[in-house]
């Protein structure tokens, strides 16, 4: 028997989604609707906005907080349980919060040698798209796409070469890789890139939307 699923959004934060929702266009039935797009230091990063209902996937997360229906995309459902939204308490930080025990594996943040393991149906066709399509398509620029790591649907990239520190790396990420990885692997979760863009600092995290 499976733990029931825990989210909860404090009124304050309820009543100023609500706020915000009444500035969305149209008369439709609009939902927050939340995923992980990223992961900074040791903590996702969120992505918070209104969705029509009737876009909602069948097997996403729909919860009610009165007036609030909720949306949690179906890929990040295990990584919300628990979790809580609210508004800050910080004055110089104001707006709402998220306060989550779930945080991404350890793993991630190690040597590339305590990465997961690069095997199973998922990481050999990202690895097959990676050296047929992206990195003949990038290697003009002298740059190069590596998979680093595979996590449930997630999968981490390393990008070397002309696209390390490069300030157009995560244009080059969400506009290129992402794309033709997305069309050839659709069953991907968040792709994320895992290059240390500043070399003697902690490594830039950073998630494409699905």
């Amino acid at each position: 028997m499976t733990d029931e699923f825990k989210f909860n959004i404090g009124d304050t934060a309820v009543s100023k989604i609500l706020e915000l929702r009444e500035q969305e266009p149209g008369e439709k039935d609009y939902a927050l609707f939340l995923q992980i797009d990223g992961v900074q230091g040791n903590q996702y990063t969120y992505d918070l906005s209104f969705l029509d209902l009737d876009q909602a996937r069948p097997d996403d997360k729909r919860i009610e907080f009165g007036e609030l229906s909720v949306v949690i995309a179906s890929k990040d459902v295990d990584n919300f349980n628990g979790a809580s939204l609210d508004m800050s308490d910080d004055p110089d930080a104001p707006g709402l919060t998220m306060d989550n025990p779930n945080t991404p594996s350890p793993a991630m943040f190690g040597n590339p040698e305590d990465m997961p393991e690069l095997t199973g149906e998922l990481a050999e066709k990202v690895q097959t798209v990676l050296e047929s399509q992206i990195n003949p398509a990038i290697a003009s620029h002298g740059g190069q796409a590596s998979l680093v790591g595979v996590e449930g649907q997630d999968v981490y990239l390393r990008l070397g070469g002309g696209c390390q520190g490069c300030g157009m790396a995560q244009v080059t990420l969400t506009q290129g890789i992402e794309k033709a990885l997305r069309d050839a692997v659709p069953e991907i979760g968040n792709i994320i890139d895992a290059t240390d863009h500043a070399s003697g600092s902690n490594p830039y995290f950073e998630s494409s939307k699905k």
